[in-house]
């Protein structure tokens, strides 16, 4: 009840405090790539119940992606505006809403795509007792993971067989020692390694 309870708190006075930022980066996208501004694809949530989770469009549009594709390491359709976007993490901004609406927590498991879901659904079943998170442990050790599996031979090879179960693992300890304090913990070190590139690689 606390975590939801900070998580509702703070969406709604980031939604409210970060309003004209947003409003900023809504023109901007409009303004360079287009309609839609908002990027939406199908995430499996919390005990496996589908949802949509949105992000500012940072990428050109291209078919199925709202079904749950994956383009790992392919950033030949990111914008200009995406690149900065995603350096700075403000594409993520409209997931505070998914928080409001209880999607989603502050900090949690990231949500996936059905695809990667359904590999390894034993272990997903563990790491889905718990809401998927903006941020989390492998969100930090992994805030390079773009730039990673574009220097792979076979990026989706090695997503599957390293990066994804490496995630499941920090996922599944996640859920099992988590605590309101350190979820405050990993939201710092999430700021930080915002602010801080170099900071943050391993997890709090």
């Amino acid at each position: 009840m606390t975590k939801r309870c900070f998580d509702i708190t703070v969406a709604w006075l980031g939604l409210l405090f970060l309003s004209p930022l947003l409003f900023v980066v809504f023109l901007a996208i409009y303004a360079t790539e287009g309609r839609p501004v908002f990027f939406r694809q199908r995430r499996i949530g919390w005990k496996g119940r589908p949802f949509t989770m949105y992000k500012f469009r940072t990428m050109r549009i291209a078919r199925n992606t709202e079904s749950g594709s994956f383009d790992a390491g392919d950033g030949s359709r990111v914008t200009r505006l995406g690149q900065v976007l995603r350096k700075t993490k403000l594409d993520e901004l409209p997931q505070l809403w998914n928080v409001l609406r209880g999607d989603m927590s502050l900090v949690g498991p990231r949500p996936e795509v059905e695809q990667w879901v359904g590999l390894y659904p034993h272990r997903w079943a563990k790491v889905l007792q718990v809401r998927p998170g903006v941020t989390d442990p492998a969100s930090i050790v992994y805030r390079d993971e773009e730039r990673l599996l574009g220097q792979a031979a076979d990026p989706l090879q090695t997503y599957r067989q390293h990066v994804l179960p490496h995630k499941l693992t920090l996922y599944e300890e996640y859920v099992a020692t988590r605590t309101f304090w350190r979820d405050l913990r990993i939201i710092a070190q999430t700021l930080l390694a915002v602010v801080w590139p170099r900071a943050g690689k391993e997890p709090l």
